[in-house]
């Protein structure tokens, strides 16, 4: 067996890689046998429960450890491990992704970047030992702006820190042995009034927690959402994590790493409504023949599949530069975020349409495809919504224009940021910053990479030399944004320029993945057509046309997407084997 990545190398896969471990777990979805089949998924979904027999084998698998940093005796070493493992999840059932482990996920990565070492090392005891964490961040009237939160932890009458308010919609609240709570612990106003406090659930006091009833939701049925309210629920004295009055900090730098996960995850739930809208279209008898027989289903089918290695290659970059360019990283996860979850939603609405009237049935493929299409839509909101993101870019553009796009020259990633599967240096929490600085060493290699590499595929190089000017006319347009433009009452026009900069550098990671592949890579990864694909449809995604995907592309891809069907391999760049 054979893995093939982003850049068409081919390696031996070993045997001991945990997404391949746990892919073979999860056996075959059509299997009706199976306790973690589609049947049984559809089953937990149609009664609003997680898949218990789900739960218990990702407990046996030890999915925890992939939360946990080797350091403290896990299997965490950044993002782009995790991603596979959890993506594999989320292939079977977004739910359990969500549901069992996400969300301990995103409490956990604030006390790795500024917990004790003591707070560390309780916390991985408790995820190794498998339990759960849940994430005490939302509160339904101020969605993800943190820095409104009401919950309040301020000093009682003994001086104890006493915590107050209530956190709603909050995955496995009522199951979690151990919560990280953003509160207020100061009155006065900026940034550094909230805190976040690592908190143990059977050191609380019953009598000052109340459990709020469950929030039912269009999509993620089964995971549990719940929420708490404490009244006067005593603090203890080491429960602050990292510097008091620092938890906003802590949270915008420790999320970059859930900003480019998540997505990079949710491209599993794509590859599993891709390969549904498939099974249907091949299953559909139309006019003498099948409706994958048709030109128009080919090439919806075939833009999905460009929309899969396009998220899959810019989520793939960012993961990387979290070792190469951790200060760098608060561009990046903000523009994947931004740009991948959009990416997914609109590629599983368009399949929905290949589907026809049939969608709206409830046999054959069209109840796998109708739960996908439902559980898909958080991706756009929940952690942190489009224009949250959007908000954090904004800011940075004027300093990117003066340290960055207005020079000459200027660091670029390093190369093997591009190249999956090569080692990368230790990842570094400590190094995550809240902003850039004014660097952005990924647009940069664009820019140098289109000069430079000229004697490449002529349509790449056009590509290239196209999305360099983007960068040079977005800086023109930037540079003239006035303070008053940087905020949250900005004009459109000044957010668009947001968008434009995630679609540069999702362009950038596309070609950057071209320029470092491996050159006696075979396969899709090693021929151009998968680069052009996606540029293609990037341009469709962020408007700069409305262009179909050209007839010779459309049919590359197709006749790639059908081998991969039947061969049983994932749609995404790992190409691994599955049983989705």
């Amino acid at each position: 067996m054979t893995l093939v990545d982003p850049a068409g190398s081919t390696a031996p896969a070993a045997a001991a890689d945990p997404s391949d471990r746990l892919e073979a777990l999860l056996g075959d979805a059509g299997d009706p046998a199976n306790p973690v089949g589609r049947a049984a998924v559809l089953a937990a979904d149609a009664q609003g429960t997680l898949l218990a027999a789900g739960e218990e084998l990702l407990t046996a698998f030890g999915l925890n450890a992939q939360f946990v940093p080797q350091a403290l005796g896990g299997r965490f070493t950044g993002p782009e491990e995790l991603i596979a493992v959890m993506r594999a999840v989320y292939r079977r059932d977004p739910c359990l992704g969500l549901g069992y482990g996400v969300g301990s996920f995103m409490a956990a990565v604030n006390v790795w970047t500024a917990g004790s070492d003591e707070q560390q090392a309780r916390l991985a005891e408790h995820l190794l030992s498998g339990g759960r964490v849940a994430c005490g961040y939302h509160e339904l009237a101020h969605g993800n702006d943190f820095a409104r939160a009401e919950v309040r932890a301020l000093p009682g009458p003994d001086g104890r820190l006493l915590l107050n308010g209530r956190k709603e919609v909050v995955a496995n609240i009522t199951r979690a042995g151990a919560i990280v709570v953003f509160a207020r612990t100061s009155d006065a106003p900026g940034s550094r009034s909230h805190s976040q406090l690592l908190l143990e659930a059977d050191r609380l006091p019953p009598e000052t927690v109340t459990h709020l009833p469950r929030y039912g939701t269009v999509g993620m049925r089964g995971v549990p959402l719940g929420g708490i309210e404490f009244t006067d629920c005593p603090v203890p004295a080491d429960a602050v994590v990292g510097t008091p009055g620092h938890g906003l900090e802590t949270a915008q730098r420790s999320f970059q790493l859930t900003r480019i996960a998540l997505p990079g995850m949710t491209a599993g739930l794509l590859d599993t409504a891709l390969r549904t809208a498939l099974r249907g279209a091949l299953g559909r008898r139309l006019y003498g023949g099948t409706a994958a027989d048709l030109a128009l289903s080919r090439t919806v089918l075939a833009e999905a599949f460009a929309d899969l290695l396009l998220a899959d290659a810019f989520v793939t970059v960012a993961a990387r530069a979290a070792h190469t360019a951790p200060a760098q990283c608060a561009v990046y996860a903000s523009a994947v975020k931004l740009l991948v979850p959009a990416l997914l939603m609109a590629a599983v609405r368009r399949l929905g349409d290949l589907l026809g009237s049939q969608f709206y049935l409830r046999d054959a493929e069209q109840p796998l495809f109708q739960k996908l299409q439902r559980d898909v839509l958080p991706s756009a909101f929940g952690h942190a919504s489009r224009v949250s993101c959007q908000s954090a870019l904004l800011p940075q553009l004027p300093l990117t224009v003066r340290r960055t796009w207005s020079k000459e020259d200027g660091p670029v990633l390093p190369d093997v940021t591009f190249r999956p599967g090569e080692a990368l240096p230790p990842m570094d929490f400590g190094a995550l910053a809240v902003t850039a600085g004014g660097r952005d060493p990924l647009s940069r290699t664009l820019l140098e990479g289109a000069e430079r590499r000229t004697g490449e595929d002529p349509a790449i190089a056009g590509q290239a030399v196209e999305h360099a000017a983007e960068v040079r006319a977005l800086a023109a347009e930037a540079a003239l944004l006035t303070p008053a433009q940087l905020g949250p009452a900005a004009p459109p026009e000044a957010f668009d320029l947001t968008t434009r900069w995630a679609s540069a550098l999702a362009a950038a990671a596309c070609l950057g993945l071209w320029w470092q592949r491996p050159r006696d890579g075979r396969g899709l990864g090693a021929e151009p057509a998968w680069v052009l694909a996606a540029l293609h449809r990037l341009g469709a995604h962020t408007g700069r046309h409305h262009d179909p995907l050209p007839e010779p592309l459309t049919e590359r891809l197709y006749a790639e997407l059908l081998r991969r069907h039947d061969a049983g391999l994932t749609f995404d760049h790992a190409c691994r084997p599955t049983g989705a």
